[in-house]
């Protein structure tokens, strides 16, 4: 039996389809789903763009006429519906249902396969690099977003079971670790005896990691004490992501988020005093209901103000079950004008920003090589195919998962580009 997946959405769910992949025998797994007997499609139930790209991937999956499965968040949101409206698919899986997936695959196969934990993950990033998946759900109930309904309430994994996860996958040559989770700021906050800080002192003992990063920070969480760990560790990178969505204190009530505009402006401040050559990302939304041209201008004026170094941005998705869905909408081309102005913006601080960096000297892990440059990353990209990358020359030939030393000698608005130094 050969087994292909197919993995949607974001890292969070991708540490899903690892660990659905992991239940297989490794020589059970596939890339060519030509030659799959069984294809699972891993969805994302988002926003409606994501919605769409799922519905189109399983009905591209079903045509080429294999057993298939189709698990993931749009599964969670929509199961009735699915099963009522998409009769190609032989399986769907619920992410309720992810605890009993051993006997649900084992039972739809008559095939035995291994159990559904972290430990027996298959990852499908490079060797060097996995994401660690630090808690699940989210608390934050924020009146545009479906995450608590799809992932449920804010549930932290034991700091002891990330711990060990993590020096496993260090013996197993990882170089680079991902935190990652729907509120990485909050972690520990229902089990009483850690917290974020804690977590990342004690990864960074791991002997041979050589970065730590960790993403999706809420702003009002990222306290003093996180943002002084950063600075003092030898391998937490000091790049900070962190989704604001708006900077208009009518706008963030709006949307149920607990920060306010000056909030923003001292948690870059305090960031850039720290560690002056941090990297800060965010992402804004436009177009949410009741955003009027004064809180885009006050949106505008924190962009050019604070200057982020990265900046994502997208117009607001009306979904079903948020508070937001019953509010009155904003005009689909207004939000769309909105955001291509905010990303013309953000193009040149970016270019900015980034020949600001040329003479640094940057610890780059390799990626692969294309053309004349090895493609790189340092702190200042995540690897998530939102950022850019390091281009680097190089006399000497080398391969993926190496980690050199890079002087920066040129950026453009999403990239730098640097020599090996010897």
């Amino acid at each position: 039996m050969k087994v292909g997946l197919i993995s949607l959405g974001c890292a969070k769910n991708q540490v899903d389809s690892e660990m659905i992949l992991g239940v297989f025998k490794r020589s059970e797994i596939t890339n060519n789903i030509d030659e799959a007997d069984v294809i699972i499609v891993n969805t994302c139930g988002f926003i409606e763009s994501a919605k769409k790209e799922s519905i189109d991937t399983i009905l591209e999956m079903a045509d080429y006429n294999k057993k298939l499965i189709v698990t993931g968040c749009l599964v969670e949101r929509y199961y009735e519906d699915l099963k009522k409206s998409l009769p190609e698919v032989d399986l769907f899986i619920r992410i309720k249902d992810y605890p009993h997936i051993k006997e649900i695959l084992s039972n739809f196969l008559n095939e035995n396969v291994k159990d559904f934990k972290e430990k027996n993950r298959l990852l499908i990033t490079p060797k060097h690099l996995a994401y660690l998946r630090i808690s699940d759900g989210c608390n934050n109930r924020c009146s545009y977003c479906a995450i608590p309904l799809i992932r449920g309430n804010y549930r932290s994994r034991l700091e002891d079971d990330i711990y060990e996860e993590a020096v496993s996958l260090v013996n197993k040559g990882v170089k680079e670790i991902v935190l990652i989770s729907q509120d990485t700021t909050r972690y520990g906050s229902d089990l009483g005896n850690t917290n974020i800080v804690k977590l990342l002192k004690r990864l960074e003992t791991i002997p041979n990691i050589e970065f730590i990063r960790f993403l999706y920070l809420y702003p009002s969480d990222v306290t003093d004490e996180l943002i002084e760990c950063v600075r003092d560790s030898k391998v937490i990178t000091p790049y900070f992501d962190i989704p604001i969505q708006h900077a208009s204190d009518k706008m963030l009530k709006l949307m149920n988020r607990r920060d306010t505009n000056e909030i923003l402006y001292s948690l870059v401040n305090r960031i850039r005093k720290a560690i002056p050559n941090a990297v800060l990302r965010t992402t804004v939304m436009l177009g949410f209901p009741y955003e009027e041209e004064e809180d885009f201008n006050i949106l505008k004026k924190f962009i050019s103000d604070v200057r982020f170094d990265k900046l994502g941005g997208f117009t607001y998705s009306k979904e079903e079950g948020t508070k937001g869905y019953f509010m009155p909408q904003v005009n689909k081309n207004t939000a769309k004008r909105r955001l291509n102005e905010i990303m013309h913006m953000q193009e040149k601080i970016s270019l900015e920003k980034g020949l600001e960096r040329v003479g640094e000297i940057h610890k780059a892990i390799v990626e692969e090589f294309e053309g004349y440059y090895y493609i790189c990353r340092s702190f200042a990209f995540a690897p998530d195919d939102v950022d850019g990358y390091l281009f680097v020359l190089s006399d000497d030939k080398l391969k993926k998962g190496d980690v050199i030393q890079v002087e920066i000698t040129d950026a453009d608005s999403y990239n730098l580009f640097g020599k090996k130094l010897d």
